[in-house]
């Protein structure tokens, strides 16, 4: 299968705009999951005000939040795909770019030292386009992650000491939620990253906080310690918008990796209620949009 470069950038464009405008069921599902569990009337009323603005939004086709984020690809590129990877990644850097003239857009992207936006949503190294693969063949996929800053802003790295344990994982993502406290409009998705290096652990608390609710870490010991801290947190009161209640976060999300026998590198990464991305899959057979 051979992918041609601006069908790539059409689609670029138009995930930055779906991301933005429609939230992904499974968050849907979260929020009616947490409304039937709170027990703090001033939280449920918070809850349902939230879970109208996305009807709203949606309901006349206008940006679930203002902050249009840093915008985040993920290509994943399988085998029999033939495609020039450089030509993919400028593609999707135009497509953005697009998206944010065309619709338009915000754009929330500024030079690091200047402050200067050209009101593209790009920039150094922005994009953020991640490049994996997979043994599916004939298929390429793009996911979109537009992140915005409430959440970013709360990222956490420690380089725990292995003897401290489990417990010291455990100590250190409590904290965080606890310093985030309502700065991230929880409720939230709390990813967790445990091991590897420093900026892969980092990674992984990014995958983690990005993943699908529903969906678990593939390590059991990686599971289990997601649950744990799933009803830890919850139980913390910081509550919707930080205001008090039982839905501190839709979940505690875990990705691990291998580590050196002498660090053990714990990440935390949040996303924000309004968890928002997008997918196309490109095959033979044509183009299937989700999130």
């Amino acid at each position: 299968m051979k992918i041609d470069p601006e069908a790539i950038e059409e689609i670029a464009k138009t995930l930055y705009i779906r991301a933005l405008k429609a939230l992904p069921p499974d968050i849907k599902a979260g929020f009616a999951r947490l409304s039937e569990t709170e027990t703090d009337p001033t939280a449920r009323t918070i809850l349902d005000t939230m879970r109208t603005n996305i009807a709203v939004a949606e309901g006349t086709d206008n940006l679930l939040c203002q902050d249009t984020g840093m915008p985040i690809y993920t290509l994943t590129i399988g085998r029999d795909v033939e495609a020039d990877g450089y030509d993919l990644v400028r593609a999707i850097r135009r497509g953005c770019e697009r998206a944010t003239r065309e619709y338009p857009l915000r754009s929330s992207v500024v030079h690091p030292l200047t402050r200067i936006n050209n009101q593209t949503s790009c920039g150094i190294e922005v994009p953020v386009v991640h490049v994996d693969f997979t043994y599916a063949p004939e298929t390429l996929s793009i996911e979109m992650v537009p992140k915005g800053s409430g959440s970013e802003n709360n990222s956490f790295l420690r380089m725990a000491i292995p003897a401290e344990g489990i417990d010291a994982i455990k100590r250190f993502v409590i904290e965080c939620v606890v310093a985030a406290g309502g700065k991230t409009c929880p409720p939230t998705i709390v990813g967790v990253g445990v091991g590897g290096t420093s900026d892969l652990c980092m990674a992984l608390a990014k995958r983690a906080a990005t993943r699908a609710l529903g969906s678990f870490c593939a390590d059991p010991d990686g599971r289990r310690l997601e649950e744990e801290l799933s009803a830890a947190v919850n139980r913390l009161g910081v509550g919707p918008q930080g205001l008090g209640g039982d839905s501190t976060a839709f979940a505690v999300q875990v990705e691990l990796a291998a580590t050196h026998i002498t660090m053990n590198p714990v990440a935390v990464n949040m996303q924000c209620h309004s968890a928002r991305r997008a997918r196309a899959t490109v095959t033979p057979a044509g183009i299937e949009w989700g999130y």
